[in-house]
């Protein structure tokens, strides 16, 4: 194998073997909220916006978005 075909060779390893590294970092799902935010009442997070059936807290009122009139 010449050089410069062995270079082409290893980028093309290196340039698909980076992002399948890199997807393994991290958590499935969506983010937490920090426990201070939770005790306040202020998360937004998906998670944090259901109070549950069993929940003493009462139902999150709903906030205007932009492009609510798509989603809705």
């Amino acid at each position: 194998m010449s050089g410069a075909l062995r270079m082409r060779v290893c980028l093309v390893v290196l340039s698909l073997a980076l992002p399948v590294a890199l997807a393994g970092c991290g958590v499935r799902g969506s983010l937490e909220a920090p426990a201070e935010a939770k005790a306040q009442g202020v998360a937004t997070s998906p998670d944090a916006a259901d109070a549950g059936p069993k929940s003493a807290a009462g139902k999150k009122p709903h906030r205007d978005f932009l492009l609510d009139g798509l989603l809705r």
